[in-house]
C-alpha cells in the first residue's frame, strides 16, 4: 500500500489561503512538540493550543508539561498571539479506554486509542468553538505513524463536520527543528510518550540493557 504524503498535502491547503489566516485549534502533546509546528503554522494561522493529555501521569508529570507547554506559548515571540484552552485532566477517561490494553505495546491498540481519544476531544472542541480547522501535533514524533494519526483525524473530520489539517510535522527537518527550540527556550523533555504503561516499557528497555 503507497504512502500518502500528507506534508505535500498540507502545502497544497496553505497555498490555497492566499494572504488570510483561518482559525486553527491545535492539540499538543507537549511544548517541545508544539514548538516547531507553531513556528512553522502561525505564518499561516491565528492558533489555540488545546492541551487535552489525560494519558499523562503522574499527574506531577501532567503539570509541569502542562506548565512548559504555557510557558512556552508566552515567551514565544509570535505577530499573532497565541492562546491555550487548559482542559481538565481527566485521567480516568484514559484509564477506561486503556482496560484490556494495558500490556500492549508501544503503537499497539492502547495507543490508537489514546490518539483518537485525544483528537477527537480537539474536534469536538474547535466544532464548538466555530474554528476553521483542528489538528495536532503528534505528527511530529519519529515514533508515531503519521498514516495512522491522518486516517483518524479525517474519519473525525468527517464524523464531527469540522475540517482537519493534515500533516507530517516530522517532515523538512521538524523533529530536528523542535530540538533546536527546546534547547533555546530550555524546554523539558520527557523520556517517555506518557502513559504509566509506556513508562513501563520505557524501564524494562533500560533493565534489559543492563
Amino acid at each position: 500500500m503507497n504512502k500518502i504524503n500528507y506534508q505535500k498535502k498540507l502545502d497544497q491547503i496553505l497555498e490555497g489561503f492566499d494572504g488570510r489566516k483561518p482559525t486553527l485549534l491545535l492539540h499538543s502533546c507537549c511544548a517541545p512538540c508544539s514548538s516547531y509546528v507553531l513556528e512553522y503554522l502561525s505564518q499561516y494561522f491565528h492558533i489555540t493550543i488545546d492541551y487535552y493529555n489525560p494519558n499523562i501521569e503522574p499527574y506531577d508529570e501532567y503539570i509541569k508539561r502542562k506548565n512548559e507547554e504555557i510557558r512556552f506559548i508566552r515567551e514565544y515571540p509570535n505577530i499573532n498571539k497565541l492562546d491555550i484552552i487548559d482542559c481538565d485532566y481527566d485521567n480516568e477517561k484514559f484509564l477506561d479506554i486503556a482496560k484490556g490494553l494495558e500490556d500492549e505495546p508501544e503503537r499497539g491498540k492502547r495507543c490508537l486509542k489514546c490518539y483518537n481519544l485525544r483528537m477527537e476531544y480537539t474536534a469536538m472542541k474547535a466544532k464548538e468553538l466555530g474554528y476553521d480547522y483542528f489538528a495536532t501535533t503528534l505528527t511530529l514524533s519519529p515514533l508515531k505513524d503519521s498514516q495512522v494519526l491522518n486516517n483518524i483525524g479525517y474519519a473525525l473530520s468527517k464524523k464531527h463536520d469540522i475540517s482537519y489539517l493534515p500533516s507530517d510535522f516530522k517532515k523538512q527537518n521538524g523533529y530536528k527543528r523542535s530540538i533546536e527550540l527546546s534547547k533555546e527556550y530550555n524546554l523539558y523533555r520527557q523520556n517517555f510518550c506518557g502513559c504509566k504503561y509506556s513508562k513501563k516499557v520505557l524501564e524494562n528497555t533500560y533493565k534489559s540493557i543492563d
